[in-house]
C-alpha cells in the first residue's frame, strides 16, 4: 500500500475502510505479506490525528497511531535494520522521506529499523517504520525496494514460502546497479 497526496488518499479512504477493511485486517492476522509506504503505513493504524485535532480512523490492522504536525520530515534517509543482519541480509536501508505525520507504535509492534539519518517515525525516538507479523511499514519511499534489494528479496521470499513452503530460496541476481546507488546515498552525506 502506497501513499499519495491528501486528495488521492481521500478518494481511496472510504473504499479501503468500509469495503476492504475487514479483509485487510484478516489478511494481516493471517500473515500475508504487506509492504506499506508513507500514507499506506499511516492508514494501517488506528487513526491519523490532523493538526486541528480532527481524527481520521484508520484500518486498525496494526497498533500504531499518527499525529499530524505543521513541520515536515524531508530528505534522504539511512536506517539500520538489525533483524535483517540476523537473516544474513544487508541491514542498511536507504530511501527518501517526506511526511508531516508523527507515528507511534503500540506494544505488539516493533520498529522496522533504527534511524542513522533522517526523521523516521516521529523525529524523536530514533525508530523508523513498523513490523507486525508479516506487515512491514516505512516512511521511506523514493524507490524503496530497488534501493534495498536484500529487503525486496526478503519480502518476495517470505511471500513465496508462505504460499509454497517447499521454496528454499531465490537465485541471486546481479544487484550491481542497486549497490552503486546505495553506496552513493550512504557515502555522499546528502
Amino acid at each position: 500500500m502506497g501513499g499519495g497526496q491528501d486528495y488521492e488518499q481521500n478518494l481511496l479512504y472510504e473504499d479501503l475502510i468500509e469495503q476492504k477493511g475487514a479483509a485487510i485486517r484478516a489478511a494481516v492476522e493471517d500473515d500475508l505479506v504487506f509492504l506499506c509506504i508513507c500514507g499506506g503505513y499511516q492508514l494501517m493504524g488506528r487513526y491519523y490525528e490532523e493538526q486541528d485535532g480532527h481524527r481520521i480512523d484508520g484500518l486498525g490492522a496494526i497498533d500504531i497511531w499518527t499525529i499530524g504536525r505543521p513541520d515536515r520530515l524531508i530528505g534522504n534517509t539511512i536506517y539500520e535494520a538489525a533483524w535483517l543482519s540476523d537473516l544474513g541480509c544487508d541491514p542498511v536501508l536507504v530511501g527518501f522521506e517526506n511526511h508531516s505525520g508523527r507515528t507511534y507504535l503500540g506494544p505488539l509492534v516493533r520498529p522496522l529499523a533504527k534511524v542513522r539519518k533522517g526523521g523516521g517515525n516521529n523525529g524523536d525516538d530514533q525508530t523508523e517504520g513498523a513490523i507486525y507479523k508479516n506487515t512491514y511499514c516505512t516512511y521511506s519511499h523514493g524507490s524503496f525496494l530497488p534501493k534495498n534489494p536484500d529487503m525486496a528479496d526478503y519480502l518476495i521470499e517470505t511471500a513465496l514460502k508462505r504460499r509454497y513452503p517447499e521454496v528454499k530460496g531465490l537465485p541471486p541476481l546481479d544487484n550491481q546497479m542497486s549497490e552503486n546507488a546505495r553506496r552513493y546515498l550512504i557515502n555522499c552525506n546528502c
